[in-house]
C-alpha cells in the first residue's frame, strides 16, 4: 500500500494577498489557480523544488472558519518548512520581512527557528541534521 498527504488546507482572508505573500516572500511556486463557482478558487502553492504536500489556499466559507485564520493550530507550530540550506533561507526570509520568534538553534534533529506567516500562524524553518550511519 502507498499513501501520502496530498494537500493541506490553509485558510487565508484573500486569495490574491496570500498568493503574493507565498510567491514573493517565501518564494513558493503557484502551482494552480482555477476559478470555481460562487467566487471560490482552487489555489495550490508549493515550496521551491518540492515534490510533496501542496497547500490549498482557501478563503473561509463562514465566520467559524474566518476565526481560525492565523490560528489554525491553537498557537502551536502549524507547518514545518524543510530546507537544504537553513542559513540561506533564514537570511532571505528576514530580508523580506518575515518575523522570526526566536534566534536559530541547533537541535539534535537539525537547525530550526520558528517564524510567523503573514496572518500569525507559526512555522518551523528546519534543516534536518545528517543522519549518521
Amino acid at each position: 500500500m502507498k499513501q501520502n498527504i496530498g494537500y493541506v488546507t490553509f485558510l487565508v482572508p484573500d486569495y490574491d494577498e496570500a498568493i503574493a505573500w507565498f510567491t514573493q516572500v517565501l518564494n513558493f511556486a503557484l502551482v494552480e489557480d482555477t476559478a470555481l463557482r460562487h467566487g471560490k478558487r482552487w489555489v495550490l502553492v508549493a515550496p521551491p523544488g518540492s515534490g510533496g504536500t501542496l497547500l490549498v489556499l482557501a478563503e473561509p466559507a463562514d465566520e467559524q472558519q474566518a476565526a481560525r485564520i492565523g490560528d489554525q493550530t491553537g498557537g502551536r507550530v502549524f507547518l514545518f518548512l524543510h530546507t537544504d540550506d537553513f542559513w540561506r533561507d533564514h537570511a532571505a526570509m528576514k530580508n523580506k520581512g518575515v518575523r522570526f520568534l526566536e534566534i536559530p538553534r541547533n537541535e539534535a534533529y537539525g537547525w530550526v527557528a520558528v517564524f510567523e506567516d503573514n496572518w500569525g500562524n507559526r512555522w518551523d524553518l528546519l534543516q534536518l541534521a545528517e543522519k549518521s550511519h
